[in-house]
């Protein structure tokens, strides 16, 4: 057997074989079989959560999936990168012939042949996302979404050179590789949290003898960390929002309505141009998120009607109403759901699946309206400093 791409460490009693996989190699799943049936470890460790587990052994369950739940518990934008990975995911895996995760599902496999425990070592990646979206700011959001967007609909094929470099990262990584270069605060939540608790949990394995597969980008750091006390609480917590945005929030209506009122009492005429510019800069653009997503006309309609009140209410967003509009008009079958692993793989197919229509609507919509409130405030500011 090849001591390749293997690592062993002694803890006291416990022993720890890493083997370090390449997410897009054929001959990594082969490679694990042959480790786990020689070392006949007590327990397997694999880089997967509970959400990944279920994906590799029973398929995405999409068609289970409450699009209205999605949208009204605010989730739209987590679901589309979750979404968007996995299409980059899907795509190189399209390209080489090879089923993605194919290294986890024989890790998996092989712990059941031999009776061994199998243990999902991996942080919920929701959770990983949710401290990956609290760690950059507004600016930086925009970015990452950019940077996503355009790796996975990039239509050019994927070298072999690319392939190599790729096989060193997990699919995480290598979809942000850039990303996390050009922010390096998006470094700690992505990688290094996640080698602290990937750590964390081959250390708790049951048994004398344990082997882990992971991406062989997590090696050096999971060695490093694993001879650390870790606290998978603290890693698991999704930090509190930052109460900056919050204020902005509250401070920007009040602004603008005070700004309106104000006008009003001094020049009636002033303040109704003012109101007028409001709700056309809010529901215009507003309304154009929502028809570049290919949106419903009455989905357009409600995004103009809802964004001028919405941007005054922080607890309200105009993609919201406008995605739950387009739900209830062309509410996806099952047959939507079932596509989803092949439509995300394509612009087109991002547009045409009425799953991901509504996410885009929801996104794009509250891009809009954002943009209208900023617009629109400063056209409400503008007329005022004119009439004073």
């Amino acid at each position: 057997m090849t001591e390749a791409n293997i690592t062993r460490i002694q803890l006291d009693d416990k022993e720890v074989v890493l083997i370090g996989t390449a997410h897009v190699s054929k001959q990594s799943a082969e490679q694990v079989k042959d480790v786990i049936e020689a070392e006949q470890p007590d327990s397997v460790c694999v880089e997967l959560d509970e959400q990944r587990y279920e994906s590799v052994r029973e398929g995405n369950k999409w068609k289970n999936m409450n699009i209205f739940k999605v949208v009204k518990e605010k989730k739209s934008t987590l679901l589309l990168m979750n979404m968007m990975i996995s299409s980059f995911q899907n795509r190189v895996a399209k390209q080489f012939g090879i089923n993605p995760g194919q290294e986890m599902v024989q890790g998996i496999d092989s712990a059941e042949e031999i009776g061994a425990e199998l243990v999902l070592a991996d942080r919920n990646i929701q959770t990983t996302f949710a401290r990956v979206w609290r760690s950059i700011g507004f600016s930086g959001r925009a970015k990452l979404m950019m940077s996503v967007f355009y790796s996975i609909f990039n239509r050019e094929t994927i070298s072999e050179e690319e392939l190599e470099k790729m096989k060193q990262q997990d699919m995480l990584n290598s979809v942000m590789q850039e990303f996390t270069e050009a922010f390096p605060r998006l470094k700690k939540p992505l990688i290094d949290e996640r080698d602290q608790y990937l750590a964390e949990k081959i250390k708790q394995a049951p048994g004398e003898k344990v082997v882990a597969v992971l991406g062989a980008a997590h090696v050096p750091g999971v060695k490093r960390e694993i001879h650390r006390e870790q606290s998978l609480e603290q890693l698991t917590t999704i930090p509190p929002k930052s109460k900056v945005p919050k204020i902005i929030g509250w401070a920007i209506p009040i602004v603008i309505v005070s700004i309106i009122l104000y006008t009003l009492m001094n020049n009636p005429e002033a303040a109704y141009q003012q109101t007028i510019s409001w709700i056309i800069w809010n529901g215009s653009l507003s309304a154009i998120g929502a028809a570049v997503a290919l949106g419903h006309p009455l989905t357009v309609i409600t995004a103009f009607l809802v964004a001028p009140l919405s941007s005054l209410n922080p607890m309200l967003a105009a993609g919201w109403f406008a995605g739950l509009m387009q739900t209830w008009i062309r509410k996806p079958n099952v047959s939507h759901f079932e596509n989803l692993s092949e439509d995300v793989q394509s612009l087109k197919g991002f547009w045409q699946n009425k799953v991901t229509r509504i996410l885009l609507i929801v996104v794009l919509t509250n891009i809009g309206s954002s943009l209208g409130t900023f617009i629109g405030g400063a056209d409400v500011i503008r007329v005022f400093f004119e009439n004073l």
